[in-house]
């Protein structure tokens, strides 16, 4: 499992510890990741992702897992993320067709 947050691209940063003589040794700085399962309205199921803290909060603000992926950008998502928002899509532009064609009957 790689360490890195599914929604936000959020990795691993490397970096030094500094001694107060000022001796430096390498350090990894780790994301805070957590493993959480999110509703899908538009799909109406359960996701299993692996994201962030601070993505999970703005996950929250933006309105909901469905939201929060319309809007980000396929370049920081992951390849399980960018599936799931091309399906979400495809569900909501089905939706649409449907409701317009029971409007226009």
């Amino acid at each position: 499992m790689a360490r890195r947050c599914e929604l936000t691209g959020k990795a691993v940063l490397t970096g030094n510890n500094v001694s107060h003589a000022k001796r430096r040794t390498k350090r990894r700085f780790l994301p805070n990741l957590c493993n959480v399962t999110l509703d899908s309205e538009v799909l109406k199921k359960r996701v299993r992702l692996t994201i962030s803290a601070h993505a999970l909060r703005s996950v929250e603000h933006r309105g909901g897992l469905d939201a929060y992926l319309l809007k980000a950008g396929d370049e920081e998502l992951s390849l399980k993320a960018r599936r799931l928002k091309r399906d979400i899509v495809k569900a909501q532009s089905t939706e649409a067709q449907a409701t317009e064609t029971q409007a226009t009957t």
